[in-house]
């Protein structure tokens, strides 16, 4: 009989402290037998594809290298739609709460809150809940909210028929996008940029959806007209 595989998390966050009281919490409390710990965004996918199927649980910090908002996260959700993704911030936005859960991650646990509620969070987000804290329902109503629109194809398969703006794209989508335009391949790209060919991917499948198209080579002709513009 085949035994089941022991579970894995991974944590990214470049505060050491912080990732060696997490890494407790999970293997005290959670039976994790392996707590992947990484220092930057490129890391953090560099291992979950490396440990792809593997890695069940993943929590993010906003505040670390390579990470441009919860934003950032929108894509590590389409790439591994398997783990469960997590924010753990001292940050506790209104927006950044907002954006986090709109783009998929399930739960956005602020760091103050403690050990103990933290470990509850951490049980809540594994028990297949959506974890948000307490300050969200206080400022419901309060603050603007962030918008988001689903986009109706246009006439040239992109987006909604409004023009997207190189300005709308985060400063490494726009790097990204000029050696995809070049033809450039992952690999290359990762080797230019000097990104792990995991991020790469992950860059790659946010632009695919800001852009609003299905592949790369649409990309690459709606990207050539953003550019030359």
């Amino acid at each position: 009989m085949t035994q089941p595989t022991p579970p894995v998390a991974l944590i990214a966050d470049d505060d050491d402290f912080f990732r060696l009281a997490v890494v407790a919490i999970l293997t005290r409390n959670f039976g994790f037998t392996e707590v992947i710990e990484t220092g930057s965004l490129d890391a953090a996918v560099d291992q979950l594809s490396t440990r792809r199927g593997a890695v069940t649980l993943a929590l993010f910090d906003l505040a670390m290298p390579g990470m441009e908002g919860p934003g950032s996260l929108s894509a590590v959700r389409e790439c591994f739609p398997a783990v469960k993704v997590a924010v753990v911030s001292a940050s506790t936005e209104r927006n950044k709460i907002l954006t986090a859960l709109e783009v998929g991650v399930h739960g956005y646990v602020p760091k103050g809150i403690g050990s103990a509620e933290l470990t509850r969070a951490v049980g809540m987000i594994l028990d297949g809940h959506i974890f948000v804290p307490a300050s969200l329902a206080v400022l419901d109503g309060a603050g603007p909210r962030p918008s988001f629109e689903a986009r109706v194809p246009g006439p040239d398969g992109r987006g909604d028929g409004r023009p997207l703006r190189i300005p709308d794209l985060t400063p490494r989508q726009r790097d990204v996008l000029a050696l995809l335009v070049e033809g450039r391949s992952n690999k290359e790209i990762a080797r230019r940029l000097q990104l792990g060919e995991g991020t790469v991917k992950v860059h790659m499948a946010a632009l695919l959806r800001s852009l609003g198209v299905q592949n790369r080579a649409a990309a690459a002709v709606v990207g050539a007209r953003l550019l030359a513009e």
